[in-house]
C-alpha cells in the first residue's frame, strides 16, 4: 500500500440561513456552518488529499434543501468524499419532522439517504451502510448508528440493527487481509468517564457497542472514526483506536488531516494534525465569539452534570460551583484539556480532572489534537 492522506470534517450541521431555527440557548452555532465549511474546503484544496470523511450530522435538522445543498457542494470537490448519517440527518424512518413549518419540504427518510448520497460511499441500494475499497488495499466501512422504534421515531442513542451486524460480520471476513477503517456517527469507545452509563453521556455512544466490539476483536479494523460528541478526543482500548472529531459549528471549529505511511515492519503509521478556523465573514474572531457563546450556555448544563454521578452533588452545591466551570465543556471540546480548578474542593477537583486529557494512571497525556498512531494487522 502507498502512503495516503485524508481529512475529517465532523458534524457540519449545514443550515442555509432561512432554515435556521431560533431556539433559546441553542448550543450549535449554525449561523457559521456554511462559511466555516467553505473556509475548511479552501484549506483542503491545498492539502493534497486522497479523500475526505464526514462522520454524520451533515445537516442541522435533516432539512431536504440543506442535504441537497451539501450534495451539490461535495460534487464540486477534486477528491472523493464519504459520509454516514447522524441523528440530525434522518429524524424519522419515513421522513418528517413535527417542528417543520406548514408547507415546508419533508425531511429525508432513511431509505432516501443512501440514494441522495450515492456518490459518497453508497452503492445505489437502499442499505444505509456500505463497504468501499477506497484505495488499493484500503477499505472503508461506513455504518449507520441511527435506529428507530416500532412507530418509526428515532431512538435517542446509537444502535446497530441485527441485519447490519450480520452484514458487517461477512464484510469483515471478506477483507481480512486488507487495511480497514470504520466510520460511524456515535462513539463506540468511551471518551468521557463512564460515558456509556452516564445519563448525559449515553445518547452519544452506541447502546450495543459490546456487540460491535465483539465483531471487531479478530477483525482487521484498528481505527474507528466517529463524531456526535462535538469534542476532540483520541482513545485506545485493547489495540483499537477511536478518533472522534469536534463539530464544525461548535468551539473550537476544528478539522483533522491524517497522513498514513506504511512501515517496513508491516504497520501503518497514522499522523494526526488538527486545524481550527479562526475567522469567517461577520465573525472576525470566531474563536473568541464561539467560546463566549458556549460559556453563556454552560450554567444549566454544568448543574445537570454536577448533580449526576460520579459527582452527585446537591442542587445547591451544583449551583454554587457551576459559575466556576463555565469553560469546562469548552476545554473538553478543544481536546488536550488539563482540567484543574484550584478554587474548588479537592475531591471535586480530582473528579473533574478525570474528564480531561489524562491516561489510566492519571498522568496528563496530550494526544487529542496531534499524535502518531501505529496500527497493526492482527492486533489482538
Amino acid at each position: 500500500m502507498r502512503p495516503f492522506r485524508f481529512a475529517i470534517i465532523s458534524d457540519p450541521h449545514i443550515a442555509l440561513p432561512h432554515t435556521i431555527r431560533q431556539i433559546p440557548n441553542r448550543f450549535h452555532l449554525v449561523e457559521v456552518s456554511i462559511p466555516v465549511f467553505e473556509a475548511i474546503l479552501a484549506d483542503l484544496a491545498e492539502a493534497d488529499l486522497d479523500f475526505l470523511l464526514l462522520p454524520g450530522d451533515l445537516t442541522q435538522h435533516g432539512e431536504r434543501e440543506n442535504h441537497e445543498w451539501l450534495v451539490n457542494r461535495l460534487r464540486q470537490l477534486p477528491f472523493p468524499v464519504y459520509v454516514v448519517p447522524g441523528n440530525h440527518d434522518v429524524l424519522t424512518r419515513a421522513g418528517g419532522d413535527a417542528q417543520r413549518p406548514v408547507g415546508a419540504p419533508c425531511p429525508l427518510s432513511l431509505k432516501e439517504f443512501p440514494h441522495l448520497y450515492r456518490d459518497f460511499g453508497y452503492d445505489g441500494s437502499d442499505l444505509p451502510y456500505y463497504r468501499q475499497e477506497i484505495l488499493p488495499g484500503l477499505h472503508l466501512i461506513g455504518l449507520n448508528s441511527i435506529a428507530f422504534d416500532q412507530e418509526g421515531n428515532q431512538i435517542p442513542y446509537g444502535y446497530l440493527t441485527a441485519p447490519q451486524r450480520h452484514w458487517l460480520e461477512g464484510n469483515l471476513r471478506d477483507c481480512a487481509d486488507q487495511w480497514v477503517m470504520v466510520m460511524i456517527h456515535h462513539n463506540v469507545l468511551e471518551h468521557l468517564p463512564g460515558q456509556s452509563r452516564h445519563p448525559l453521556g449515553q445518547r452519544y455512544i452506541l447502546r450495543n457497542r459490546k456487540a460491535l466490539l465483539k465483531h471487531l476483536q479478530s477483525s482487521p479494523v484498528a481505527l474507528l472514526l466517529t463524531g456526535h460528541l462535538h469534542v476532540q478526543d483520541v482513545v485506545q482500548r485493547e489495540g483499537l483506536w477511536e478518533v472522534t472529531t469536534g463539530s464544525l459549528v461548535s468551539y473550537p471549529h476544528p478539522y483533522r488531516i491524517l497522513t498514513a505511511t506504511p512501515t517496513a515492519t508491516g504497520q501503518l503509521e497514522i499522523q494526526i494534525e488538527t486545524h481550527r478556523i479562526l475567522s469567517v465573514a461577520d465573525w472576525p474572531d470566531l474563536q473568541a465569539a464561539s467560546l463566549d457563546w458556549m460559556r453563556d450556555r454552560a450554567f444549566g448544563f454544568m448543574v445537570r452534570l454536577l448533580t449526576c454521578p460520579p459527582f452527585s452533588l446537591s442542587l445547591a452545591e451544583a449551583e454554587q460551583y457551576a459559575p466556576h466551570l463555565q469553560d469546562f465543556w469548552a476545554r473538553i471540546s478543544a481536546g488536550d484539556g488539563d482540567l484543574t480548578y484550584p478554587q474548588l474542593p479537592s475531591p471535586l477537583q480530582e473528579q473533574l480532572r478525570t474528564f480531561g486529557a489524562v491516561d489510566d494512571a492519571g498522568n496528563y497525556c496530550a494526544i487529542d489534537n496531534a499524535t502518531t498512531l501505529m496500527l497493526s494487522h492482527g492486533r489482538r
